[in-house]
């Protein structure tokens, strides 16, 4: 289960870096912080710009901790708050399947991160190597409180700069649906 574990580090984590490199640098087929953030202004995350790049560090930083087994717990709560905030203001409405936009790809992040933190990084991480170690229920807990925290935080800050914002018409973001959602790749 160690090489496991580091398996499922680098996957998870090297996936959660790609996703956010998509919003900081439009890398992968991303748009980057500005288109991202026009999407997100109309998610009510506002100012959109700025909540991109947030968005977009703690998934490539959350990745980046996550992969090498540095920080684990750190790496889950930034994770964690991402695909939460993501679930609430985006998959939610749409159910749990991904092939309707629903939540599904976003509660396994959660629910992987979740159960590394709980068995701990492994002895191929830099935690190990450091001597460091944080895991078990308690620190897997913590990791989720302080990612639906921020989340919960993010989203209500969001919404209140939109409400004191005054309303002005966002160009269509590249590559979105009628309804303002982003479209797989393969539809665009």
């Amino acid at each position: 289960m160690k090489f496991g574990l580091a398996v499922l580090r680098a996957l998870v984590g090297g996936l959660m870096i790609g996703h956010g490199t998509q919003k900081l640098f439009g890398w992968f087929g991303g748009y980057g912080p500005d288109s991202t953030g026009q999407f997100f202004e109309r998610l009510g995350l506002v100012p959109g710009r700025r909540n991109a790049l947030a968005a977009g560090a703690a998934e490539a930083g959350g990745g980046a901790l996550l992969a090498l087994g540095l920080a684990t717990p750190l790496a889950g709560a930034a994770i964690t708050g991402t695909m939460a905030t993501a679930i609430a203001t985006v998959h939610a409405p749409r159910g749990p399947w991904v092939t309707d936009g629903g939540w599904e790809y976003n509660a396994v992040l959660g629910a992987a991160v979740f159960a590394i933190v709980d068995a701990g990084p492994g002895a191929f991480s830099l935690d190990a190597a450091r001597g460091r170690e944080r895991w078990g229920t308690g620190w897997a807990l913590a990791q989720l409180g302080a990612g639906l925290a921020g989340a919960a935080l993010t989203i209500k800050l969001g919404r209140a700069n939109a409400a004191a914002a005054p309303a002005e018409e966002l160009p269509p973001n590249p590559g979105s649906a009628p309804d303002g959602s982003p479209q797989p790749a393969a539809e665009r």
